[in-house]
């Protein structure tokens, strides 16, 4: 008989990670809802024997998680799998941009990555903002900005994309690029996405672009942080007719 496998979800860092890692809610619902709300969570990892605590605020791990992440070394770009062990304890193993699992040196903490000269250079930081329209829905295509043309992680052989929402749960669309338009474009499995997520006309997700340009780009809904919120203010000065400025420090 087969053993249950222990449940377990992965999370890309994206820019603002340190502020806290927000647990599926899949997974939170069926393992997780119930347990006390102020006993600290821990995390365990090959990195060394410590176990590490942190405070959960709702479903996300805010306090003690940017001491986790920095005593590990972990980058925008890094992948982090949580396999949950029972209780409250999260097993946490770390694998870097180019997919291989990351080795630590004793007894301090060295980061080592298997075939590190081969990796693919990643991209994290190309921001968009998508509109839900009775059009796109209807014609089940939704496309991206003209700028995405100049984005590294996408390409124009690329034949499908993840789409991920701030829950963790992702969706596989299809994914092409129109000659005529001169712009990307998601097809086939946008209006799901829609649906699965309440979503009506008029709805805007800001998504950041995941990728190295060769496998298949991660497109995860924005977290709330400045680039984002510039994307929006934008977007609602325009249709009110005003020329946005915004200054970055």
């Amino acid at each position: 008989m087969e053993t249950p496998r222990e449940p377990h979800f992965f999370k890309p860092l994206l820019p603002g990670c340190q502020s806290g890692v927000a647990i599926p809610l899949d997974l939170y619902s069926k393992h997780i809802q119930g347990a006390e709300i102020n006993k600290p969570w821990k995390l365990r990892s090959d990195a060394s024997d410590q176990i590490w605590e942190v405070i959960r605020e709702g479903r996300t791990l805010t306090r003690g998680w940017k001491e986790f992440t920095e005593a590990h070394d972990l980058r925008i770009g890094d992948i982090i799998i949580f396999k949950h062990e029972g209780d409250i304890v999260f097993y946490v193993t770390p694998f870097g941009p180019s997919c291989c699992e990351i080795q630590y040196t004793h007894p301090h903490i060295v980061k080592e990555e298997a075939d590190a000269d081969d990796a693919p250079t990643f991209s994290y930081d190309y921001c968009f903002l998508a509109e839900v329209t009775a059009t796109n829905q209807k014609d089940d295509k939704m496309f991206l900005p003209v700028e995405a043309m100049w984005c590294g992680a996408l390409s124009q052989q690329c034949k499908e994309v993840k789409l991920q929402n701030k829950e963790g749960k992702s969706w596989t669309e299809s994914f092409g690029f129109s000659e005529s338009d001169g712009a990307y474009y998601i097809s086939r499995g946008w209006r799901k996405f829609c649906r699965d997520n309440r979503c009506t006309n008029g709805a805007l997700f800001v998504f950041n672009v995941v990728g190295d340009g060769t496998t298949t780009p991660l497109l995860c809904v924005c977290p709330e942080r400045k680039e984002c919120t510039e994307l929006l203010i934008n977007h609602f000065s325009r249709i009110d007719g005003n020329v946005a400025s915004t200054s970055r420090n």
